[in-house]
């Protein structure tokens, strides 16, 4: 094969590309970096001429050209597996409709239920085997593409190649057209600054974590103060396998904490389903062999994440109740991020030897109006349920932590009360005593 006459063969222009688009159909944008900012912005351009073309995204960090040129959605509907900021205020706007799903069975729906007409997303130039890089979107860009009727790529010159166990890249033979322009800078999140409450709930959960543990952290200001605990820790050998690549991983590698020495798969090398931050984070990851992308099938397996010693899941959420069910993902009604991976690396983690999980939260929050409410409640009303009472691990606010596995209602309303806020311990005693979830025994 000449793989350079076959790249010139598949050459099109943004404009001449999107042709392929017809109304009904589903496109699909991939995962973050994989945004295809110049196919986007074709793809709006023809809004007069389509009808109902479905677009499927997450964790994008906008604008979707596509979805903003058509506030009515006459001619665009957008559709995310995890919201973004971006994608959240979308959603208030109701230009965005969640899907829900748990992670690890993604590329799955798409290979069994799912239609996808074209797929276009963003990868690396081609190297001289032919390859293109999907860049951080390992995770699930490829299954996507394999799907697909028809695959565009975006070549962005400024993408990170990452190396991979699977799913890393796409053959030119792979490709239905090629798409070259230039971009901007990758997108970047802004420095996070931890509160002192992060600091105080990230120094509630660095007690349980040994040397040698495989770490999972979310993204936010409380993995980032955890990142930064760790790192000015006299933690060693600590290990990476994680569906979220951020800058705290690059914080406890720069001190020397992350090697992944003592890891039980993958040996020396931090594993990661995707993953964004700063340019610094992209400037790591690139072509970096101690790093390696996998897709999320893998990365998001319980069995998988089980099979590491000691494996540490640390996640956020927005509230949970007396019985341990904890919201994720909303607010009420309001969609806030998705399932994600939580549910995922809760279980895995329960079932590693040595291993916890912990779903952290600061006890309250302010209002727009000021007042103070806390996250801890009765009973959820229209919250959506992320992960089930039946798999609650570890509960975290700056209060403490505790470990809800095993334990009966009303040994978890006690322990849960433990973690509010002293303002509402009282209120949420007399609900607990409501539902029948409160012993006279226990402690007030």
């Amino acid at each position: 094969m000449d793989i350079m006459a076959e790249y010139r063969s598949r050459l099109r222009t943004p404009q001449q590309a999107v042709r392929a688009v017809k109304s009904g159909d589903w496109i699909d944008y991939g995962t973050a970096l994989s945004m295809p900012v110049l196919l986007d912005q074709a793809l709006a351009e023809r809004r007069d001429e389509l009808q109902d073309v479905k677009i499927r995204g997450n964790l994008l960090f906008g604008p979707i050209r596509a979805v903003e040129c058509d506030p009515a959605q006459e001619h665009f509907i957008y559709n995310s597996w995890h919201c973004s900021a971006y994608e959240r205020a979308l959603c208030d706007r109701g230009l965005c409709y969640f899907i829900p799903t748990i992670f690890r069975n993604l590329v799955a729906y798409y290979r069994h239920f799912l239609m996808v007409n074209v797929a276009m997303m963003s990868v690396t130039p081609m190297d001289r085997h032919g390859y293109f890089n999907v860049s951080t979107s390992v995770g699930m860009a490829k299954g996507i593409m394999d799907k697909a009727d028809i695959v565009i790529v975006e070549v962005n010159e400024k993408l990170p190649r990452v190396l991979g166990g699977a799913d890393e890249s796409i053959h030119i033979s792979e490709v239905d057209m090629v798409v070259e322009g230039e971009h901007g800078p990758l997108p970047a999140l802004q420095p996070i600054h931890e509160t002192e409450t992060d600091r105080k709930i990230a120094s509630q959960i660095l007690p349980y974590i040994v040397d040698g543990a495989t770490l999972q952290l979310g993204i936010g200001s409380m993995p980032a103060a955890l990142g930064r605990i760790i790192a000015q820790s006299d933690l060693k050998d600590l290990g990476m396998h994680t569906e979220l690549l951020s800058d705290a991983y690059l914080e406890m590698a720069n001190a020397g904490k992350l090697t992944n020495r003592r890891k039980n798969h993958f040996r020396g090398k931090g594993v990661f389903a995707t993953g964004f931050g700063s340019q610094a984070l992209y400037d790591w990851v690139d072509e970096n062999p101690g790093l390696i992308g996998f897709p999320l099938e893998y990365v998001n397996s319980a069995e998988v994440i089980g099979q590491h010693d000691n494996m540490v899941s640390i996640c956020s959420c927005i509230s949970a109740d007396l019985y341990g069910q904890v919201c994720a993902e909303s607010t009420g009604t309001r969609q806030i991020s998705g399932t994600g991976g939580q549910l995922d690396f809760l279980t895995g983690a329960a079932m590693s030897r040595g291993g916890k999980a912990f779903i952290c939260m600061p006890s309250t929050f302010v209002d727009h109006d000021g007042r103070v409410h806390s996250r801890i409640v009765p009973t959820f009303d229209g919250d959506i349920v992320t992960s089930p009472r039946s798999q609650s691990y570890f509960l975290v606010t700056e209060f403490g932590a505790v470990n809800l596995v095993g334990r009966t209602t009303w040994e978890r309303a006690e322990r849960i009360i433990s973690l509010a806020h002293p303002d509402f311990r009282e209120d949420l005693i007399r609900a607990a005593q409501r539902q029948k979830i409160w012993r006279r025994s226990n402690r007030r």
